[in-house]
């Protein structure tokens, strides 16, 4: 039955050709133009994700100076943004059809720019939150909007691609955010990291109001597509559409287990690897880190275009894709967090983070391909929504719950579980060589046991990739 099924879907690619050759081929502006708006929009999602991610990247003095706990950590980093982040992506972005996307776009980079210098004045754990929940409503509408202003720009047949290259922005935020974070605590405080790397958004949130063409909806869509009224559907309507598709939901709950376990990584990987190897948060971030997320970005990237190329031989190629490149990016995760040498730990790290987000930008161009012409940017919302509360908002304090349990657990281990808690902190100057070497190990043990423990959800991602293929004939309108 495997293999008759298999076949179905590989025989069936001929189809793909003759339905793509049906679709509309016109595009928005001139070819540079084009070009340069999904670069920019690519860019400005770096910087969201710059902004997002930094905290991780200066976590360690924040915890200590603190005296968080990595269960509190957790919430700041993850539920604290994702709180209003998912209550507003979903409005905001149903409602854009109304109004002029670009300074929609413009007006969220100020607020969540402003959010991230905010960050940098905080003075305790609820003002960090605050500025966090901040950076969630400033946040809320841009991955949502961008899809649908990109959708636009290029014919269903380019999609896959402009996705691809707009999904590599939040990768590549990521291998930036610990480059440039990396760099500046070298030399400067985590405060000022903050200010440093928020200040630039201003700027380029108000280049984006007036820089950026907002074309008319549905341009690039088949004929009978074009010219639909924004208005012709309410949110309730748009959610009755999406209740009725179920490869919607379970491409939208693989990629909330698989964000699930990337955003627990981002969290508590740069922990793992300071206190596992010995190495200093700048160091962290500029060797290991930086370089694991531009892997992840090159994934990120050529994954659009592996699937525009499969898609020719393979029916529904993104499906598969985002599923077997996630079962091999497991094992391979699994061994970096056991190996004892750093060297081959960064070279496991950069093949499983090569692999690790094909996902994302097939995710992306799955939901566009189901929904209909007004319904996209809310259907782009709600897997926002729930990737972002599922895997951002629960991910982070759940791996920190894991790893302080595991942490405690370890210390009890080695008999000091009476003086020492999961929060200890290896600068206090009163603690004993003995006691600062237990504190360092059981902290690595903790984060390494947490990180194994959260991989298992991506084994869950690409299960449930897999049982989309089963719906997507039934619910796709515009083919892959």
């Amino acid at each position: 039955m495997l293999r008759s099924a298999i076949a179905a879907h590989f025989n069936g690619a001929h189809k793909i050709n003759t339905q793509n050759t049906a679709l509309a081929s016109k595009e928005f502006g001139s070819l540079g133009y084009r070009t340069s708006v999904l670069l920019g929009l690519s860019l400005i999602y770096a910087l969201n994700f710059i902004d997002r991610i930094l905290i991780a990247v200066v976590s360690r003095p924040i915890i200590e100076e603190f005296n968080l706990t990595n269960f509190q950590f957790g919430l700041l980093i993850g539920l604290g943004f994702a709180i209003f982040f998912t209550l507003l992506g979903v409005p905001i972005a149903h409602y854009s059809v109304r109004f002029n996307r670009a300074k929609i776009l413009g007006l969220s980079v100020i607020i969540w720019s402003v959010a991230t210098i905010i960050s940098g004045l905080a003075v305790g754990f609820v003002s960090l939150l605050i500025a966090r929940m901040l950076l969630g409503v400033g946040q809320a509408g841009y991955a949502p909007v961008a899809n649908s202003l990109i959708c636009d720009y290029y014919s269903p047949k380019k999609r896959p691609g402009a996705l691809g290259v707009f999904a590599m922005g939040s990768l590549l935020g990521g291998g930036l955010s610990y480059l440039l974070g990396g760099l500046v605590i070298q030399s400067l405080t985590w405060r000022e990291a903050f200010i440093y790397m928020g200040a630039p958004g201003i700027f380029f949130g108000v280049l984006m109001c007036f820089a950026i063409k907002d074309p008319p909806r549905g341009y690039t869509d088949p004929t009978k597509a074009q010219g639909q009224h924004p208005k012709s559907t309410s949110l309730i309507e748009a959610l009755k559409e999406l209740k009725a598709k179920p490869t919607f939901w379970l491409v939208t709950f693989a990629a909330a287990a698989a964000g699930f376990a990337a955003y627990s990584f981002t969290s508590f990987q740069p922990l793992y690897i300071q206190y596992a190897f010995g190495i200093s948060p700048a160091k962290a971030a500029i060797y290991y880190l930086a370089l694991i997320a531009i892997a992840g970005a090159w994934g990120s990237l050529l994954s659009g275009f592996v699937i525009q190329l499969l898609s020719t031989h393979v029916r529904h190629a993104s499906i598969w894709v985002s599923a077997i490149t996630l079962l091999i990016s497991v094992p391979l995760l699994i061994i970096g967090f056991v190996v004892e040498t750093s060297a081959i730990m960064l070279l496991i790290f950069l093949l499983a983070g090569f692999f690790q987000y094909f996902y994302i930008g097939a995710s992306f161009n799955l939901i566009q391909s189901i929904t209909s012409l007004h319904v996209r940017a809310t259907a782009i919302a709600v897997l926002m929504l729930l990737i972002n509360l599922i895997g951002f908002g629960l991910g982070p304090p759940i791996a920190g719950a894991l790893t302080d349990m595991f942490t405690s657990a370890q210390l009890q281990s080695l008999g000091t579980g009476g003086i020492l808690t999961a929060n200890c902190n290896p600068q206090n100057p009163e603690l004993s060589k003995n006691l600062i070497d237990n504190c360092i190990s059981a902290k690595a043990h903790g984060s390494r046991l947490s990180m194994i423990l959260t991989t298992f959800a991506m084994l869950l991602a690409s299960l449930l990739f897999f049982l989309s293929l089963k719906t997507i004939e039934n619910d796709q309108l515009l083919g892959e």
